[in-house]
């Protein structure tokens, strides 16, 4: 017979298991969070990052970034200009609405139309038309040969179709139009601040860890750090160099360690006329030393990248040789590692009319990814051994992205992450020959044009077989490293931080602090 007490302690587990379980919340720390809730306003790294809690894309990838299904399931070319998707069906908008075809079409046509600071027509650059056949699947008709389409539509984040061309930032940043079929729901976004999200029950991806997710944009590395510390946040990103050693060997803290993408890349402007004079002898010149090889063999010659990678980002990275690491399709093996030999730099500068050196600005990021302005500081010092004054400033990428876009300046570094894993992407849109009508040289921040080099890349374009096509890669990687269009300096390595056994976290190489990926430590 069961006792009165038995009856009551059974009848207590049978309530408690009935209420729901207490809520789950994640607070991350970042360095950098949106700078609009509108998917299609930017490029930036830290944009989409946020902003895929919210929206899906058509392609995904994985954490190597290997293709895999996103809102669409498949798909193929079926001829030599026509790539057909296959959508998921049943995916839920977050006001209930369903997913179609004609979202896809919407967000696609949507892009040209956003004006933002670094447009997305990156990701849409081979598309002439889209056609849908039905409710899940369609067809999008590219402007020639587009083998890489699908590594693009990665980036292609999909809203609704009723959002309407004429929606802005103002309707997105209040959460009126920030509907998508993400994993999480718009809460309350403050910029430079906090973007609050809700769990979407719905989600077809299926259920995830938790509840509510604050994502706090901190950008000052040591605020970052002590809000770990301190229990404000539970994972934070972009842990400095400076602090990595002694969060190690905490016992309190778990660090997270990854390769990156992300490659720091010197941006000599080779313009006629350079926005930021360069001095000789203290007086400005009309002419742009940058414009001659020579001198920026000269400037690839004098840097220690070792130093870099050991001392100034304290073994958090490695040296890079050309726009994407090892591995990527149309990385070049011809190019050898980078030499050091500021003696011979000398030579180059005084061949070309420099003995003495001269004096140049150089701006870069402070926020963009970790180490961005150290290693800004370090290059200044490096090219002073070359008999040059180089004018060293990091600012905030609010302010250097919409200056860099309008041509601001003479030299500059920032990161760029090869996010398609292929040549087409990084060369395309950073050394390519400015052509809008095509959308390549679309993040040509330099005047750089190389005939010899849009050649034999835009034959790569047009190549099917994909051996042929990373041959033509390879070649055209090798041209644009020899011609020095761009100075590539290390690849980066990325550090992240929790309590010690609170999280299960896996890295990712782009970077990315997914939190529908996190789950609770078992």
């Amino acid at each position: 017979m069961i006792s009165n007490k038995l009856r009551s302690a059974v009848a207590a587990l049978a309530l408690l298991a009935a209420l729901p379980a207490a809520a789950a919340d994640l607070t991350i720390g970042l360095r950098a969070g949106p700078d609009s809730i509108d998917p299609h306003w930017s490029t930036l790294g830290s944009q989409a990052e946020a902003l895929r809690h919210i929206y899906d894309t058509l392609v995904d990838v994985d954490d190597k970034l290997q293709l895999k299904p996103g809102l669409a399931v498949s798909w193929e070319p079926i001829d030599d200009t026509t790539w057909e998707f296959k959508l998921r069906k049943g995916v839920k908008f977050h006001d209930g609405t369903d997913f179609t075809a004609e979202d896809v079409k919407f967000s696609i046509e949507r892009i040209p139309v956003v004006t933002g600071p670094m447009p997305m027509t990156l990701y849409t650059k081979y598309v002439d038309s889209v056609e849908v056949v039905d409710d899940y699947t369609l067809r999008v008709k590219t402007k020639g040969i587009a083998p890489a389409l699908p590594n693009d539509f990665t980036r292609l984040f999909v809203v609704p179709s009723e959002t309407g061309m004429e929606a802005g930032n103002e309707e997105f940043n209040s959460g009126e139009k920030a509907i998508g079929t993400g994993p999480y729901k718009f809460v309350s976004w403050e910029p430079k601040g906090d973007l609050v999200l809700e769990k979407f029950d719905d989600w077809w991806g299926g259920d995830v860890a938790w509840d509510r997710v604050i994502r706090k944009e901190i950008p000052d590395d040591a605020a970052r750090v002590a809000a770990l510390r301190s229990g404000e946040v539970d994972l934070i990103n972009y842990v400095p160099a400076s602090d990595y050693l002694a969060m190690k060997n905490d016992s309190d803290l778990e660090t997270f360690v990854s390769d990156s993408i992300y490659i720091l890349n010197v941006q000599p402007n080779v313009a006629d006329e350079l926005p930021q004079k360069v001095k000789v002898d203290g007086k400005e010149i009309d002419e742009n030393p940058l414009q001659d090889v020579r001198v920026r063999k000269a400037l690839d010659l004098a840097i220690n990248r070792d130093v870099l990678v050991n001392v100034v980002l304290e073994g958090l990275g490695t040296p890079a040789n050309q726009l994407m690491p090892e591995g990527f399709f149309g990385y070049s093996d011809k190019i050898g590692p980078k030499e050091y030999d500021v003696e011979k730099g000398k030579e180059l500068l005084a061949e070309a009319g420099y003995p003495d050196g001269f004096e140049i600005d150089f701006t870069c990021t402070n926020n963009r990814v970790p180490g961005d302005a150290v290693v800004c500081e370090a290059l200044a010092q490096m090219w002073s051994r070359l008999g040059l004054k180089v004018n060293a400033q990091a600012l905030n990428g609010t302010v250097f992205f919409p200056a860099a876009a309008r041509r601001e300046y003479s030299m500059s570094m920032s990161a760029w992450g090869t996010l398609t894993g292929e040549a087409a992407y990084t060369y395309g849109a950073l050394v390519h020959t400015e052509d809008p009508e095509r959308g390549l040289g679309n993040f040509n921040r330099t005047s750089y044009s190389n005939p010899e080099f849009d050649k034999v890349f835009d034959e790569g374009t047009r190549t099917l077989d994909a051996e042929k096509r990373k041959a033509l890669y390879e070649e055209a990687s090798y041209i644009a490293m020899e011609d020095r269009a761009l100075i590539p300096t290390v690849i980066l390595q990325t550090v992240w931080a929790a309590k010690d056994g609170e999280l299960s976290f896996a890295p990712r190489v782009d970077q990315e602090t997914r939190a529908y990926e996190i789950t609770p430590a078992e």
